[in-house]
């Protein structure tokens, strides 16, 4: 890569400099096993709202200048120090002090913990969540959300247009694209030297054993489905999801699977306990940074899943203006760039490819950051699932979990 002359710019210069920074340090991500089976249990069998919706909290951000943010893995700026860059900018512009919680492993596991508690309108500890679309939907749909006020983010004009409208919050007025990535297929390229090109690769007998997939069902399943022939976005059933969830329970059953995880499938990545793993894309080029550049990413030639996790308020927040004022400053072109360097999944937000280009031109060219129609056409949405659909499958999917 040649090396260029910083850009007078202040602001540019910053980002220039914490980006480089971020990509050569990234933070130690959170070890540990998966999800305990009892929590699993417990939101697999969640599908079903209450039958009152509780009322939000009253907003106390005039008088308490704190937030609580709730979020995964590897998915804010770093710096060498552990500190967020763009956080601390934040809270020196607003005078909000954030408390930011990586929090959330999988989608089901979280919900898990603060079902009841959303039941009841109660606080759940955090002002502010970015969860995938499809468990959004149901926090919307059971009245687990606080409405935004747009007028406290102007900045929701750079949103792309695409994200604007969508199904489960038609005018996006509870929810907002925080990022969003692919799901594909990744290996050890030490280990699994000649690459890996579809789904139907991870059965290979040398893999045997050695192999993770993610508990995030629609992942996991939008995969073996797509690699079956399947549009996972258009018109399936219960014939094109049995014939998938078999094949799942017999590589589990025969060994072949090792781990069903969420974000913590990285650390048997790390540690070689799994080679080759159904995994987001994003994710693999922060263990490249942190622990050399072992391992490789693809979307399988069947096809890819396409998913964005969105920011949310909790009904119980008593902090939503806050939590407003923060969304907003992450809709900031030359914000977003930033986050979306050391990321690296998709940035919602329109400016910001051209705020990247003044940090690396490359980066501004990355197809996991900023997708093409081309690499686009080969990432399906797994379709949106009734109730009874998504408490079949999700049942279906959670006992091979919890027998795996």
């Amino acid at each position: 890569m040649t090396t260029r002359p910083f850009p007078q710019d202040p602001m540019i210069r910053a980002i220039i400099t914490q980006a480089r920074q971020a990509q050569l340090n990234r933070r130690t991500l959170l070890t540990g096993a998966g999800a305990g089976a009892s929590a699993l249990a417990l939101a697999a069998c969640s599908t079903s709202g209450p039958q009152a919706k509780p009322t939000p909290a009253a907003d106390e951000s005039a008088s308490d200048k704190s937030l609580n943010w709730a979020n995964w893995a590897a998915y804010i700026d770093e710096d060498d120090d552990g500190n967020y860059p763009t956080l601390e900018a934040f809270q020196e512009e607003t005078g909000i002090a954030v408390n930011y919680e990586v929090a959330v492993d999988d989608n089901n596991t979280y919900y898990g913990k603060v079902k009841d508690q959303l039941a009841l309108g109660q606080d759940i500890g955090a002002d502010l969540v970015c969860l995938t679309d499809w468990m959004i939907a149901r926090w919307i749909r059971f009245g687990y959300a606080q409405e935004l006020d747009h007028g406290n983010i102007p900045n929701v004009a750079n949103l792309t247009p695409s994200l604007r409208d969508v199904d489960f919050d038609p005018g996006r007025t509870m929810s907002l694209p925080w990022q969003g990535g692919f799901a594909g297929i990744c290996w050890n390229k030490e280990a699994v030297p000649g690459g890996l090109a579809s789904v139907s690769d991870l059965w290979h007998a040398d893999l045997k054993g050695r192999v993770g997939v993610l508990s995030e069902m629609r992942d996991t399943m939008g995969l073996l489905m797509l690699e079956n022939g399947v549009d996972i976005s258009g018109s399936w059933g219960d014939d094109e999801y049995s014939e998938a969830i078999e094949l799942l329970r017999q590589q589990v059953a025969d060994g072949q699977v090792r781990n069903i995880k969420g974000n913590s499938y990285l650390e048997d990545l790390k540690s070689e306990d799994t080679l080759a793993a159904i995994c987001w894309s994003g994710d693999i080029t922060v263990i490249n940074a942190e622990a050399g550049d072992k391992w490789e990413f693809a979307i399988p030639t069947a096809g890819g899943t396409l998913w964005n996790d969105n920011f949310l308020v909790p009904i119980g927040s008593p902090r939503k203006a806050n939590a407003e004022a923060l969304i907003n400053y992450y809709y900031e072109p030359e914000v977003a760039a930033e986050v979306a360097a050391w990321v690296n999944f998709i940035t919602p937000v329109v400016g910001a490819q051209e705020a990247a280009a003044a940090i690396d031109p490359e980066l501004a060219e990355n197809q996991l950051i900023f997708p093409n129609e081309e690499t686009l056409s080969n990432a399906y949405v797994f379709r949106a699932l009734d109730g009874a659909e998504e408490q079949k499958y999700q049942a279906e999917f959670q006992s091979i979990l919890l027998g795996s």
